[in-house]
């Protein structure tokens, strides 16, 4: 029976109160964030309505304020405080071992004092930089040393890890790494090799050159820094949604997974290409070789398919479970699947979605094709499909069952979580078709279009219909969003706890083929040196490159438009 005895919920395992805190402190930023989200999306049908927020919110100075809190926040903030805080718990649950809890929790100061740090000035129109703060537009020091130490504390999680699965193999020796833990480590090495570009930029141009230390950057040097990490946080962002969907997922399906060695080797691909791909970003940019640029389309094009493989083996291992609750036809076992379960249907869903965004994404990274799209709405459309639905609905269906499990807490309204899932699927699909199609028809990204809509006449009524589509699916997300962050609240604040027995648990799933006796898992599980192959990698195909563009650094002064 439900209690509401105040026994410590964490005494048992005390790694479940510095996950459940780098959890809800992601879910306060997506919150914020995501309050602007609709703004930007009614912009897009001409509805200019930051002379109304301005009544409302009066350090809310323009457009590109929103646009660049809402991009911090969401997709910087939330999904890496969120991996912190999962994947944490859920290697240390699998490893059955704590980490060392007073590291992890100086990595959840440090992020703390980071987003205060840089919320500074994003409130007070002080960093007006957008997520990718590209100089020469300039922002506070505040702001950059805020997002030094948010990348920091990343770096931390990094350790812990690391040092947690080292610990591990020791006792360990002859076993394969659990399958969870497996990929939570490739997760976390491959951010480590994919921060070093944002690290380097912030703490040798950014800060020193925001400060007064340095006269100006060099913008082409700093976007290259910038995008050695800027595509490979995709999958940074992504991989914590992989997890779920390989370790999680299948068992609140009641199947398996297909195989166990095919996740790892999933996993220990994206650990090596996902770093050597930020020039697709850059095709542009004419101060990089053309030969480079097609090393990078190559190598971005092989991390598509890890994720080809994943939608096939998730399908696969779904479909498994659906028949054996009884499913029939070829479709008809789709009717079988758990929708009542938040993972089942947050996450799916997020799969769905995941499925359109990759197409686009091939589209993103051929060296022609890119050209058409590159600075158009096609780009934000692409991209709200796997981060903004596919890991978003992914993390929010397991909060749904992490934070009861961590908290002991029942969960508040899942009929209204569900109801605000499905919205939030809708609102993200609409939003992808209109943006996509304004995109083709020549609609630029990064504008503020309900300002500026006299001077694209053209281009305006060509689109006008899509545009009117965006702003009806920004209101339907911000409907959506209302119920989900209610509940997570609501649960997390409520006084009522439910007695150890009636705590819901988080089970991983087993696979039908599995690592036992199979010399390529221990192979695959030499993680150190397929560590130093990616590192090896990142380097062969970004240093002639930074070191051509740091010989002939152009010093651009900062700028502040807005």
């Amino acid at each position: 029976m439900a209690t509401l005895a105040r026994k410590d919920a964490y005494a048992d395992f005390p790694v479940k109160k510095v996950s459940l805190y780098f959890i809800t402190l992601g879910f306060i930023a997506l919150s914020i964030g995501t309050l602007f989200g609709p703004f930007q999306a009614l912009n897009y049908a001409n509805l200019n309505l930051y002379p109304w927020l301005q009544k409302i919110l009066p350090f809310v100075k323009s457009y590109y304020q929103g646009l660049t809190l809402h991009g911090v926040l969401n997709a910087i903030v939330f999904t890496q405080l969120f991996a912190q805080g999962a994947l944490l718990y859920l290697q240390s649950k699998e490893m059955k071992m704590l980490p060392q809890m007073g590291v992890a929790w100086a990595a959840w100061w440090l992020a703390f004092v980071g987003l205060v740090l840089a919320a500074i000035p994003l409130l007070l129109d002080d960093a007006t930089v957008l997520y990718t703060f590209y100089p020469p537009l300039k922002g506070h020091p505040l702001f950059y040393i805020g997002a030094a130490l948010i990348i920091v504390s990343s770096l931390v999680s990094v350790y812990l890890s690391v040092e947690l699965w080292h610990r591990w193999k020791k006792q360990n020796p002859n076993k394969p790494t659990p399958l969870v833990s497996y990929m939570s480590v490739a997760t976390w090495m491959m951010w480590g090799v994919a921060a070093i570009g944002l690290v380097i930029e912030a703490v040798v141009l950014l800060i020193p050159w925001s400060l007064g230390l340095l006269k100006g950057v060099d913008p082409l040097l700093s976007r290259t820094l910038f995008w050695w990490t800027g595509h490979p946080i995709v999958y940074f962002w992504l991989l914590p949604a992989y997890v779920v969907w390989y370790g999680i997922l299948p068992k609140r399906t009641g199947g398996k997974l297909i195989s166990d060695p095919l996740a790892r080797l999933v996993f220990l691909a994206f650990l090596i290409f996902s770093s050597p791909v930020g020039f697709h970003h850059q095709f542009a940019d004419p101060g990089i070789d053309p030969f480079w640029k097609l090393v990078h389309t190559v190598l971005t094009m092989m991390v598509a398919v890890p994720s080809l493989v994943t939608a096939f083996t998730i399908a696969a291992s779904l479909e498994l479970g659906a028949r054996a609750a009884g499913g029939r036809g070829m479709l008809g076992w789709i009717k079988k699947l758990n929708w009542k379960d938040p993972i089942v249907l947050a996450s799916t869903l997020g799969a769905i979605a995941f499925i359109a965004g990759g197409a686009g994404g091939i589209v993103n990274a051929s060296f022609t094709l890119d050209y058409v799209v590159h600075n158009t709405t096609w780009i934000p459309g692409h991209f709200h499909l796997p981060v903004a639905t596919a890991v978003t609905l992914t993390h929010m269906g397991l909060a749904a069952v992490l934070i009861p499990h961590l908290t002991g807490k029942p969960l508040v309204g899942l009929r209204y979580f569900r109801a605000g899932v499905v919205l939030w699927f809708t609102g993200m699909m609409l939003m992808a078709i209109g943006m996509h199609t304004m995109g083709l028809l020549g609609v630029p990204r990064r504008a503020w279009i309900s300002n500026i809509a006299p001077n694209l006449e053209g281009i305006y009524s060509s689109s006008a219909i899509w545009m009117v589509l965006n702003g009806i699916a920004g209101t339907i997300l911000l409907i959506a969003a209302t119920p989900i962050f209610y509940v997570l609240f609501a649960t997390l604040l409520q006084g009522r706890r439910l007695a150890p027995e009636e705590r819901p648990e988080l089970e991983f799933t087993e696979a039908i083929s599995g690592p036992e006796g199979r010399r390529s898992v221990m192979v695959m599980d030499r993680l150190y040196f397929w560590w130093a192959t990616a590192l090896v990698i990142v380097l062969v195909v970004y240093m002639p490159t930074l070191i051509r563009i740091w010989s002939t650094f152009v010093s651009a002064p900062g700028y502040r438009l807005w």
